[in-house]
């Protein structure tokens, strides 16, 4: 993301993934944000612009952020395993990188956002903040997750459509922010979906 940028590995279930942090400039950390890529078998990796976009804005409010390849992606190991070995490399990060019962923050982008999804709901202690970016609902099973989660959604996303990420969300009353004219890699809109982030993260 910049030059301060941390490359590190990371033991996983199958073998070391590859990590990036970042950390804020100043002051102790709120906690630990863990952000999860789009698929990995469509291009998705760590240096997805909408996974640096959310990191930057978890770092501007105080986060260490944690962006990483899933196995088989950049110098991790292993292969794609249909999104089951996946979440268990996101657990595996989550695992190495929190201090103790520090505050965790988990995020994900598409594919990442069904992953980040399940992961919510094995670790303990519990996120205090879930950030689902364009969500592949319309792809993956993605999890029922707390009335608090961000989900942030394109209008015109022609990836997951909008009307899947709503029946998603309909029977968990589950508010969805839309980006009017966005689409699902929010070309020329990814300042303004820094400040939902960030303004989600205000309170």
């Amino acid at each position: 993301m910049n030059s301060k940028t941390q490359r590190l590995r990371v033991p996983g279930p199958a073998g070391e993934i590859e990590c990036a942090l970042d950390v804020p400039a100043e002051g102790t950390p709120r906690g630990l944000a863990v952000l999860c890529h789009p698929h990995p078998q469509h291009g998705g990796t760590m240096d997805n612009k909408v996974v640096q976009t959310l990191a930057r804005a978890c770092v501007q409010m105080g986060w260490r952020s944690v962006r990483f390849n899933f196995r088989g992606v950049g110098a991790s190991a292993g292969a794609w395993d249909e999104g089951r070995g996946e979440i268990e490399d996101a657990l595996a990060v989550v695992a190495a990188m929190r201090q103790g019962d520090e505050p965790l923050l988990l995020g994900g982008f598409s594919f990442g956002g069904f992953v980040a999804s399940h992961v919510a709901q094995r670790v303990q202690p519990a996120p205090q903040r879930l950030v689902l970016v364009g969500p592949a609902t319309s792809r993956f099973d993605v999890a029922t997750v707390p009335a608090d989660t961000l989900v942030v959604h394109g209008e015109q996303d022609e990836v997951v459509p909008l009307s899947a990420t709503l029946d998603w969300a309909r029977p968990q009353s589950l508010p969805v922010v839309v980006v009017p004219g966005g689409g699902h890699f929010f070309h020329g809109q990814l300042p303004l979906l820094k400040s939902i982030v960030l303004r989600h993260l205000a309170h």
